[in-house]
């Protein structure tokens, strides 16, 4: 019985040790696409999701309009 056990504790030591590689780091735009969804759903806190979408873009038109003046001689 003590060697069902000990084999027990060694495949389950053996088991924690395999280290997996860390996921893929996701794109700026896959982030977006899956924060739309997200937005679009029903789920509590949708809302919320949507109006940082809506602020993130006029943040990012505002910096376009802000480097088209510094460009415009």
């Amino acid at each position: 019985m003590r060697l069902v056990v000990l084999l027990g504790l060694i495949a389950a030591a053996a088991c924690g040790a395999i280290d997996a590689p860390p996921p893929a780091e996701r794109t700026a735009a896959e982030k977006r696409a899956a924060d739309s969804t997200i937005g679009a759903s029903r789920l509590p806190g949708a809302g919320g999701v949507q109006g940082a979408l809506r602020v993130s873009d006029s943040a990012a038109a505002r910096a376009r309009a802000i480097d088209s003046l510094a460009q415009t001689p």
